[in-house]
Parts: C-alpha cells; sequence; structure tokens
C-alpha cells in the first residue's frame, strides 16, 4: 500500500467521522467546529485528486468565511441545549433504521461493481505544466457556459430576492421621513398657555 492510498483512507476516514459527530453532537459551537474538520479533510482529499484550487478555495470560502459567520450567529444567539437533549432516545430506533436504510442504499448503487478499480481505473497523471486552475476555466466557460451562466443568473435573483425581502416596508412602523423632520418649527411642537392664578377661597 503506497503513501497516497494510505493519504486517502486517512482523510477519508477524518472526513466520515466528522460529518458523524456534526449530526450525532448535542453541542451546536462543537457541530459547527466538526464541520470545519470535515472540510479540511475533504481538502486533504481533493488534493489527493489534483484539484489544488478547490482545495484552496473550499478553505478560504467555507472554512475562513462561511464556518466563522455560522460560529459568530451561534454563539450569538445562545441557544438552550437542554430541548436539544430532550427525545433522543425516543426516536433512536426509527434515526437507526433510516440510517441503516441510507447506508444500504448507498453501499448498493455505489458499489465495487461499478465504482471499483476494474469499472474505473485511475486517471493518468497529470504533467508538470499543468494548471488546475486553467482546465477549470476552460472547462466552465467552453462545455459548461451555459449551465454556469444559469447558476449566476440564479444567485443574482436570490441576492435580489433577499435584499427586497429585507427591506420592505413594514405596515405597523411608525416611521418620519427626515426631510419631514428637519422641517419642524417651535410653534407647531410647543403651545404656551396663559391661566389665570385661581386664589383660594
Amino acid at each position: 500500500m503506497n503513501a497516497e492510498l494510505l493519504l486517502f483512507y486517512l482523510f477519508s476516514g477524518i472526513a466520515v467521522l466528522a460529518a458523524g459527530m456534526v449530526i450525532t453532537i448535542r453541542n451546536p459551537v462543537h457541530a459547527a467546529l466538526f464541520l470545519v474538520l470535515t472540510f479540511f479533510a475533504s481538502a486533504g482529499v481533493w488534493l489527493l485528486l489534483e484539484a489544488e484550487f478547490l482545495a484552496v478555495t473550499l478553505v478560504l470560502v467555507y472554512v475562513g468565511a462561511v464556518m466563522v459567520l455560522f460560529l459568530f450567529v451561534i454563539m450569538m444567539l445562545d441557544i438552550n441545549l437542554v430541548p436539544l437533549r430532550e427525545g433522543f432516545t425516543k426516536y433512536l430506533p426509527v434515526g437507526s433504521l433510516i440510517a441503516f436504510v441510507l447506508v444500504l442504499e448507498i453501499a448498493l448503487i455505489v458499489g465495487p461493481e461499478r465504482f471499483g478499480l476494474e469499472a474505473m481505473p485511475a486517471p493518468p497523471g497529470a504533467p508538470e505544466d499543468y494548471s488546475n486552475t486553467k482546465e477549470l476555466g476552460r472547462l466552465l466557460y467552453t462545455t459548461y457556459v451555459y449551465p454556469f451562466e444559469l447558476a449566476a443568473v440564479l444567485l443574482v435573483v436570490a441576492i435580489v430576492a433577499a435584499i427586497a425581502l429585507t427591506l420592505r416596508p413594514k405596515r405597523q412602523s411608525r416611521f418620519v421621513p427626515p426631510e419631514e423632520q428637519i422641517k419642524v418649527r417651535k410653534k407647531d411642537r410647543l403651545r404656551v398657555v396663559k391661566m389665570s392664578a385661581e386664589k383660594k377661597k
């Protein structure tokens, strides 16, 4: 067994164990940290597949930005962990049965008969002047240009929809425009009433 295969089993095992901890651990902060570990292990697998650009992008985007935001939001929300611990043993048999069925289906589909070394041999190594970034860009803007543009349009529509939903005016809000506030005069807000003094009887 060569070193590359050992590294593959190492990174794959870490990714599977960390992903399992993400869905089984009850502390959301620890679950987010295990998800970070899963991303790092997946990036290691991509490095073994000579996909350096995707591995670096996974670490920079998901670990460096998305997961930091997740951790910040989780810590700011101060989630109550008591309801998360309730009912775990109640749904454990049903959850275990569903998990077993899913693993069985995955094993039947992704098995050695269809995805083994005989059916899918290892690809040849890339030459020294091979650029992963250049090859990825060439495929995106030639072979997959229409799906790439469609995904970009969907993302832009989603961003515009999120902004529109956020900036939507509330019906019960008591909002005063600033230009109306600066036009206020003293006599419009203050009225002096003169009253005659009353004498005690």
